[in-house]
């Protein structure tokens, strides 16, 4: 029960973060991690109230089918983030935000090509932009889904970015090189057609980023 608790309390910490960050406003975005105890089960924001308000107590576990426990109900998407853990057992924390540039470039239904290779960083040689579908529907979490495959990270079409990372401060870290990465290439496109990095260049990086940081 202790180490719930202490999730639940980083979790709340890292929603005030992305919001302290810049990447996320009120209530907008929510923030997930996996429950070590049971790998389908999750932590997650509560729908609707502002993390400013939050305490440890509001945040919320879901099951492994998708059952709320608590007294506050789930962040309204608590979906894609139980169909994401299921299907990549890597990803041990889940943020998901409304970011200025990400979502600029989601109205337009883009995704983020290999003008830089630093994008390379989530997992392949472009950020995919998911098709449409109403929030919280599992018509959102199955387009989502296959922008993800061989990704940690997607665009979602007129609505934001999500990503994944092994734990919380990953996850988070992650979605502020997003959210960089797509004001970067948004002010390349005001200068013209983006110049891209070629497939061969962009495996290597790729390769070179399994390898990346201090390895345990």
């Amino acid at each position: 029960m202790a180490e719930l608790n202490n999730l639940a309390a980083t979790v709340l910490a890292t929603a005030r973060a992305m919001n302290a960050s810049g990447i996320n406003r009120g209530a907008a975005g929510n923030v997930s991690v996996r429950c070590p105890d049971d790998e389908l089960a999750f932590i997650i924001t509560p729908t609707g109230m502002a993390y400013a308000d939050c305490s440890a107590d509001d945040m919320v576990k879901v099951g492994a089918g998708g059952t709320a426990l608590g007294t506050r109900k789930p962040s309204s998407e608590w979906r894609f983030h139980h169909d994401i853990y299921a299907a990549h057992p890597h990803a041990g924390a889940i943020v998901h935000t409304h970011s200025s540039f990400a979502t600029a470039l989601a109205c337009q239904d883009m995704g983020v090509p290999a003008f830089h290779y630093m994008v390379a960083r989530f997992g392949g040689d472009s950020v995919r932009c998911a098709d449409y579908a109403t929030f919280g529907t599992q018509a959102l979490s199955d387009a989502i889904l296959v922008a993800l495959d061989q990704r940690q990270a997607c665009l979602m079409a007129h609505h934001g970015m999500l990503v994944f990372g092994k734990d919380l401060r990953q996850a988070l870290d992650l979605a502020i090189e997003l959210e960089t990465l797509c004001e970067q290439y948004w002010r390349v496109l005001q200068l013209g057609t983006a110049k891209l990095l070629p497939d061969d260049e962009m495996q290597r990086v790729i390769e070179k980023f399994v390898s990346y940081g201090q390895q345990s």
